[in-house]
């Protein structure tokens, strides 16, 4: 990483600053809600949801992804990462864009919460300033695709590094996935906010902000498959099951993740029965990645475990090495992503969703697959390229291996008891809740369970703060250089379809246009759908 280590070392300082500050914003609102905690302004509850929902979904995953992207294409590629003027430009655009929109809200003008739904509307600036970051990672998309196709070019019938070709479908994937929100922001929200519209259409803002709104979740998830990938079979002492499995499951994230998003407008009447059907059966293929990441990690880990000494039929799990913080964490990133998809399953259900639709059980579902599955990976690549970065070893490692076990505790502590109320009706996105109520009283014990996961997290969190400082200012010593997985049989050549991104880009295209055209379209037809928009200010004095 000779050359890029201090780009890659301030995306992820400033993306885990801004984490330090929205996890006690988190466990603070589910103390709030909780029987532990006396009524508050539900003003201030939607300002913490705003700037904590808008940190970890816009700021905090796309810093991590950028910096682990540049360390990704400075190793795997094998030569100095060039553009980094751009680099900086980009990253500074997205500090600007994410301090513009986060302060906003800190000064009460943008309570919309991380998905702002219009009517309600908030100060232009904070639309702005998501605007602006997401403009500062289109900088890096081109980086990302732009250093691929040069080294194809000087490499014209190599294989691509795996982690490179899963980087480039990680850019891919959000550079098209980003439209949807920047157009609403662009074409609606911005011209409503500052006054140069009267009103404003919600079915087409929801249909547009759809369209990021699942896809954004892959773009998430895909640093933690690629460290699944190209880190944990190393790490573990084996090597990775097959290469090619891996580059199929990137490119179906890529195809199967755009036309999903209408899955999340099934109470919506604007949207067709058919159109929110489709999208189902998509929502359904998006688990075949995941399957065969599950059957290819777990297999890497098999060839691992036996090279170990592991007999039997399960004594390569014993073998394991479970001591080294990127197995351990690992281990505990699939069984959480286990039991999220399976609630995921209930979600995308056209049926029963309406059992479970804006009830905590959504919650439960996305916080225990982001905040369990994905964000916890981002704490074992931190803790892997740290000495890298730095030239100083990880600091305190049994502390290392206390803090992945609280983020896990506190995680299943937070996530279960959100699932269980939500299937006895807890309703989610509420201020408080009155807990005198009879209908309520048997929630409230799962509540405060749930509320004491979250400073279990917090807990946790600053575990993995602290242990970033210390190994930060400790002794410099010989540190080996970051490498990546070698597949069983490394492949010499591969068909084009396997190392290109041509018809795939064009599947993408044709797909989002069958799932997305015509519910887009309609907008152009249907009359009186627009309505005025309806200021947080107004909603504060009342």
């Amino acid at each position: 990483m000779q050359g890029s280590s201090r780009l890659v070392l301030a995306h992820f300082w400033a993306a885990f600053a801004t984490f330090a500050v929205a996890i006690p914003l988190g466990a603070w609102q589910m103390l709030v809600r909780s029987p532990l905690h006396q009524w508050i302004a539900p003003e201030l509850y939607y300002r913490a949801v705003t700037a904590h929902g808008t940190t970890f979904a816009y700021v905090f995953p796309t810093l991590i992804a950028m910096g682990f992207g540049y360390a990704v294409c400075a190793v795997s590629l094998g030569r100095p990462m060039r553009g980094l003027s751009l680099a900086w430009i980009s990253f500074a655009l997205v500090i600007v864009g994410a301090a513009m929109a986060l302060a906003t809200v800190a000064a009460g003008k943008a309570n919309v919460l991380y998905t702002f739904y219009p009517p309600l509307l908030g100060s232009p600036y904070y639309y702005l300033g998501i605007l602006v970051a997401v403009v500062g990672t289109w900088v890096w998309i081109g980086l990302m695709v732009w250093h691929v196709r040069r080294w194809k070019i000087d490499h014209p019938v190599l294989p691509i590094p795996l982690a490179m070709f899963a980087t480039a479908v990680g850019a891919l994937l959000w550079g098209w996935t980003s439209l949807g929100v920047g157009a609403e922001i662009a074409f609606l929200i911005l011209p409503n906010a500052f006054g140069w519209t009267s009103t404003i259409d919600p079915g087409l803002a929801r249909v547009l902000f759809s369209w990021t709104l699942h896809a954004i979740v892959y773009f998430w998830l895909i640093p933690a498959y690629i460290a699944f990938y190209v880190l944990l079979p190393q790490a573990a002492d084996g090597r990775l099951y097959s290469d090619k499995m891996g580059r199929i499951a990137f490119l179906l994230l890529l195809i199967f993740s755009m036309p999903i998003g209408l899955h999340h407008l099934f109470v919506d009447p604007q949207i067709g029965a058919g159109f929110k059907f489709l999208h189902t059966v998509f929502t359904g293929m998006v688990v075949v990645p995941t399957l065969l990441t599950i059957f290819t990690i777990c297999a890497s880990l098999e060839i691992a475990g036996r090279l170990r000494g592991g007999r039997g039929p399960f004594g390569w799990i014993a073998a394991l090495p479970w001591d080294r913080p990127f197995v351990l964490a690992s281990g505990f990133s699939m069984v959480m992503l286990g039991l999220g998809g399976a609630s995921g399953i209930i979600n995308m259900s056209y049926v029963l969703n309406s059992t479970v639709h804006n009830t905590q059980w959504v919650t439960g579902h996305f916080h225990l697959i982001y905040g369990g599955a994905v964000v916890i990976m981002y704490f074992a690549i931190a803790y892997e390229l740290w000495p890298r970065l730095t030239g100083r070893p990880l600091a305190a490692p049994k502390l290392v291996r206390l803090q992945l076990w609280t983020w896990s505790v506190g995680m299943l502590l937070v996530t279960l008891p959100w699932h269980l109320v939500g299937v006895m009706g807890q309703p989610r996105r509420m201020a408080y809740y009155d807990f005198s109520n009879p209908a309520l009283a048997s929630q409230g014990v799962w509540v405060t369970v749930s509320a004491i996961g979250g400073f279990v997290l917090v807990f946790s969190a600053a575990l993995f703060i602290g242990v970033l400082l210390a190994s930060h200012r400790g002794p410099t010593a010989a540190i080996s250089p970051l490498k990546f997985s070698l597949a069983v049989n490394p492949p010499r050549r591969l068909p084009k379809s396997l190392n290109s991104f041509g018809i795939w880009a064009a599947l993408v295209l044709a797909l989002t246009l069958a799932n997305y055209g015509y519910p887009l379209a309609q907008f152009a037809f249907l009359g009186k759908s627009a309505v005025p928009a309806f200021p947080v200010s107004q909603n504060d004095r009342r």
